[in-house]
């Protein structure tokens, strides 16, 4: 029969292989001679799915991992398999099997250049007379396969001697990890920088169509295996990418933990030696590395800050194409006012009562871009490690007012992700001990009065009304200063000179613009001049003047940063280039990398945008790469555009942001760059005009805001769905349209006079400031 399962009795072949049979080693195959009488025996690291050739043939291959480790760096070898013999192989191969073809043929692999296998593939066949013998691999995950004689011994190659092109084992210890994520294509990726004690790094970026195929990493400091993973130089450093065959395990790096592999596979090897191994790095790593993340606690979290939270799921909601709600909990309250996403309670996928239980103890994180579609398939109750999120305090003038907002935001950058947890990890076991733990009757208690529930509260529908009539007469603004001043009347307002401070109770009866998105406008600070948002087209005509100057290749690849040039296929045949700023001699990921375009399209620029941290558009001169006109953005980033003010800006040479690439850890924030460019920069604000009244009479009151009063940026309001919504909801609360003066809610603000020197006469205009929406309006 052509292909035979052997089984091993007391470490022997229940049925020997035929007596004429020699074996043949790797580094010996070679084209042109007689293989009938010869064997070669691997094992089974990888399989493709069985196909039919196009005269109707039956097709599989396998591929080979050589025994012998000490022989070449080229330790693997393609077995193709044909007819019945491949249809019978389908059925019982399995990865991790000891696998014998004998009466092959070998022929020169079309393939050996991309996969890095031998330059040979073994063809068998019953027609040629091949015969293929198999050992299943049975026992434990610590068991060697079958027989010592085909136990693989892996050879583990530290990180000081890695070479270009070479597919190696190491181990190492992580020093930074992404979490997986979606690539541009179909596949996902993660990337993970390792150390071990030869002291080298070696940064890898690992690519699987499966997520469980790739390594489970949970934080700094877990140790690694990973099996053929290729090597390959870039700028002077060794990076490792997968290769066909790729395998991982991944091991907690706690000194005294228990050596438990993770991984998906229900196979792999894991030797006795091994473990000694992973123990030496661990006490290595304690030693020599600083591997505390910032983890945190809910109740240990503060303002402008980021940090990692192990924590449990119980609620989670579709805000908008961009953004995701989840609600989670650590059993700590946090010690500030949380943001409350506005989410409809039909859209919110959770157990009612639970949610109710937890109100007090959970808080709502807004995810954003790449890390949506990952949230929304998260399972309500698993456990999550949520990495570098964000902590924004919404008001900070007054901390007794203020909330905290929590973002995960868009990109992978410093880590951004959201990792699952299983129910072994140790973490997650300290975290349901400590949950089960929980007095959740007590956090009920910690309510305040003025979020009382209603159930059980009123005796009577009296009650109720009463309650309900009360709560109309509340403002619906805070005030965050002054809390000295009494309220003053409009009509006593009008009649006082100018300047002054007031406090005032008042109705919103108009307000302009009506069209919100209107309402945002650019202002120097410096020079307190207004300036439009210019508009998509208006860019777009910039950038088409300056495609007209092509770029000077003289100002290409300096010493911080590499270019490249290419002409379009167009009619115009542009000259397009693009210079990628780096930091330590070498280009960074995409998330975290500022670079500069000459000669793109508005179209060209918005996709860069989409993929890099940070675009600036620029042109050549003789001498210098130089900013374009200032009625252009200096600098894109995400979908936020931000300009310079043409009367207080003294450009200065693009070379200025090679000081911040010098950066141990560059953050190519906006304000750093305007610096180092000589750019003063303009705000996003609101400028809006209220029309209030109290009875007494009626006042214009302008408000000018960057993001105190909505608690909405100005700067991302043209480019949120979510934002928009959320700003148009509350005005809607504020100025109810349809409805009659009597019915409107009352806003309590702070408006200031002031004197406008206008037609030779002074004009007195109001100011709103200090006053910001309530947090359960927005």
């Amino acid at each position: 029969m052509p292909v035979q399962l052997l089984k091993i009795i007391k470490g022997k072949s229940e049925t020997p292989l035929p007596s004429h049979l020699q074996k043949e080693e790797l580094k010996h195959l070679q084209e042109g001679f007689d293989h009938t009488n010869k064997y070669f025996q691997g094992i089974v690291i990888l399989s493709y799915p069985l196909t039919k050739l196009g005269d109707g043939t039956a097709f599989f291959k396998v591929v080979l991992q050589d025994l012998d480790k000490g022989c070449s760096r080229i330790n693997s070898i393609n077995i193709l398999i044909y007819g019945k013999m491949a249809e019978d192989c389908a059925k019982v191969i399995r990865h991790g099997d000891t696998f014998v073809a004998a009466g092959f043929k070998l022929a020169k692999s079309p393939t050996a250049r991309e996969d890095g296998r031998h330059g040979c593939h073994l063809e068998v066949s019953e027609e040629a007379g091949s015969a293929i013998y198999v050992h299943h691999w049975q026992g434990s995950a610590l068991l060697t396969p079958c027989t010592a004689s085909v136990a693989p011994k892996y050879v583990y190659t530290p990180l000081n001697h890695l070479k270009d092109g070479t597919i190696v084992n190491l181990y190492g210890i992580v020093k930074f990890f992404k979490t997986p994520y979606v690539s541009k294509g179909t596949d996902y990726c993660s990337v993970v920088t390792l150390v071990d004690p030869s002291n080298v790094k070696l940064t890898c970026t690992l690519f699987n169509g499966n997520l469980d195929s790739l390594p489970k990493i949970y934080k700094v400091g877990d140790i690694v295996r990973f099996h053929r993973i290729k090597i390959r130089e870039y700028n002077g450093q060794m990076q490792g990418i997968t290769s066909a065959g790729f395998a991982s395990l991944t091991f907690d790096g706690t000194v005294g933990a228990p050596v438990v592999p993770r991984t998906s596979s229900k196979v792999y090897t894991f030797m006795d030696e091994e473990q000694k191994t992973i123990e030496e790095l661990r006490v290595w790593a304690a030693s020599n590395l600083s591997i505390s993340g910032p983890v945190a606690k809910l109740s240990g979290v503060q303002p402008m800050l980021y940090f990692d939270l192990t924590c449990q799921l119980v609620g989670k909601a579709k805000v908008d194409g961009s953004s995701f709600l989840l609600k989670v909990w650590d059993g700590t309250k946090c010690p500030y006012p949380t943001w409350k996403v506005p989410v409809e309670a039909r859209d919110l996928e959770g157990e009612k009562v639970l949610l109710h239980q937890l109100r007090n103890l959970t808080v709502d994180i807004l995810v954003y871009d790449n890390h949506v579609q990952l949230a929304n398939s998260l399972k309500i109750g698993s456990f999550l490690r949520i990495y570098s999120i964000h902590t924004k305090q919404a008001s900070a003038d007054n901390e007794d007012v203020s909330h905290i907002e929590f973002h995960l935001h868009g990109g992978t950058c410093y880590g951004r992700g959201i990792g699952v947890l299983p129910e072994s990890n140790p973490d997650v076991k300290e975290l349901k001990t400590f949950l089960e733990s929980v007095d959740l009757a007590e956090s009920q208690n910690m309510e305040s009065m003025s979020s009382v529930e209603l159930d059980g509260t009123f005796n009577n529908v009296t009650d109720l009304e009463s309650h309900l009539q009360r709560c109309q007469q509340l403002s619906v603004t805070v005030l965050t200063d002054h809390q000295d001043l009494n309220n003053t009347e409009l009509r006593t307002v009008l009649n006082s000179t100018a300047p002054q401070q007031y406090r005032i109770r008042a109705k919103l009866r108009t307000y302009k613009p009506q069209k919100l998105y209107q309402s945002v406008k650019l202002h120097c600070s410096k020079c307190n001049s207004l300036r439009e948002v210019p508009d998509g087209d208006d860019f777009d005509l910039i950038l088409q003047g300056s495609a007209v100057t092509t770029p000077n290749p003289e100002l290409h690849n300096t010493s911080w940063y590499d270019s490249v040039m290419w002409t379009t296929q167009d009619q115009k045949q542009r000259k397009i280039a693009i210079h990628f700023v780096k930091h330590d001699e070498m280009l960074q990921q995409p998330e975290d990398t500022l670079l500069m375009i000459e000669g793109g399209t508005l179209k060209e620029v918005w996709k860069l945008t989409k993929r890099f941290k940070c675009v600036i558009p620029v042109r050549s001169t003789e001498e210098n790469l130089e900013l374009l006109d200032l009625s252009a953005p200096f600098l894109l980033q995400g979908n936020i555009k931000y300009y310079g003010c043409k009367r207080c800006s003294t450009p200065k040479p693009i070379k200025g942001l090679s000081s911040i690439a010098a950066e141990q850890r560059p953050s190519w924030e906006p304000t750093e760059i305007a610096q180092v460019l000589g750019i003063e920069p303009l705000q996003y604000v609101f400028v809006m005009k209220f029309t209030l009244v109290d009875g007494t009479g009626a006042l214009n009151a302008y408000l000018f805001d960057y993001e105190k009063f909505f608690q909405i940026p100005a700067s991302e309001i043209l480019t949120n769905n979510f934002l928009q919504q959320k700003m148009q909801m509350t005005m809607n609360t504020l100025c109810p349209p349809g409805r009659k003066l009597d019915d409107l809610p009352w806003l309590e603000c702070f408006i200031r006079s002031y004197n406008v020197r206008d037609a030779m006469k002074d004009q007195v205009y109001y100011q709103i400031f200090d006053t910001t929406v309530a947090e359960d309006v927005v």
